[in-house]
């Protein structure tokens, strides 16, 4: 008699990591990332130096390492949330030994795109595969699973390859180009929204002088052709001026700065913007760095009350 038998297969141990992913860097967006990641089903192994951080990122589920090679060392897939190209430099360098022919990267750091493409030279030499990862939107709606934007630049087979960890971060990802677009497309658009949010301030502060109360200005705005999404995220905290943060007014001056290197390079003036980083760094030497960009507002207003 003939007898059905099953042969039950060990999994390899790459067949186990693969829902598995690293993180260094677990502030405002790495945090977020976690939160995302561990909603998905992933394993999270993270790693920050911040005491907080990696606190919070407990809360959230995360497995913490020792440093930043244990994170390389036991995974291949790897998310880098850092506040600039500078830490992606350090910590790739300090990790050096861990890295391996591919391991994907995924650097969502706001940086010179010359920078960037550099750093994708060095790891392709390599065989370790980099990707640009920018992020359209702020910490909050990421971790709130908002229809938020990834821009991507990078080499298409690795575009490919990290698909799946995309779509874990954002619903919404779109490959931009070769290595740097990513860098580059987050200058056009950081661009854009910060230009947007400045408006929306000195409209509100422009209402106040005009007689309106910021909320009676805001009612109207929402309601009328000058609205804006930036109206929904930051109108509220402009109104009640709740400055807690969900991107860093520091870290949005640098990218006003990287923007304007861009343009020099690129022989193009940017007038706006040169204003937009004249108020931000009005409001970093007031001491509002530390709180959410949205903070600009109180620059605004000062202003206006000296007139």
């Amino acid at each position: 008699m003939k007898t059905n038998s099953k042969t039950v297969r060990r999994k390899s141990p790459h067949m186990v990591r693969t829902r598995r992913a690293g993180l260094i860097g677990l502030g405002l967006m790495g945090a977020a990332f976690a939160q995302r990641l561990r909603a998905a089903g992933w394993e999270v192994l993270g790693f920050d130096l911040s005491p907080a951080c990696r606190r919070r990122a407990r809360s959230l589920g995360v497995q913490l390492a020792r440093d930043a090679a244990e994170v390389f060392a036991g995974c291949d897939r790897v998310v880098l949330s850092l506040p600039t190209l500078r830490e992606t430099e350090t910590v790739l360098a300090e990790a050096k030994r861990a890295l391996r022919p591919g391991h994907l990267l995924l650097d969502t750091t706001t940086g010179e795109p010359a920078q960037t493409v550099a750093i994708h030279r060095r790891l392709a030499a390599r065989g370790v595969r980099y990707l640009d990862t920018t992020i359209s939107g702020n910490s909050g709606q990421v971790a709130a699973g908002d229809d938020v934007l990834t821009m991507v630049g990078g080499d298409a087979d690795a575009f490919a390859a990290a698909r799946g960890l995309l779509r874990a971060l954002t619903p919404r990802v779109r490959h931009v180009g070769p290595s740097g677009s990513g860098a580059r497309m987050k200058l056009v658009t950081n661009l854009v929204l910060g230009l947007n949010r400045a408006a929306l301030a000195e409209g509100l502060c422009f209402a106040e002088r005009l007689g309106f109360t910021r909320r009676a200005a805001l009612e109207v705005l929402l309601a009328s052709k000058a609205y804006s999404t930036i109206m929904d995220t930051k109108g509220e905290k402009m109104v009640t001026e709740d400055f807690t943060p969900q991107a860093r007014l520091s870290q949005h001056l640098k990218d006003v700065r990287l923007m304007l290197k861009a343009a020099r390079a690129a022989r193009f003036r940017l007038p706006f913007t040169r204003v937009h980083r004249q108020l931000l760094e009005a409001a970093e030497r007031a001491g509002l760095g530390a709180l959410d960009n949205s903070a600009l507002i109180k620059v605004l207003a000062g202003s206006t009350k000296k007139r």
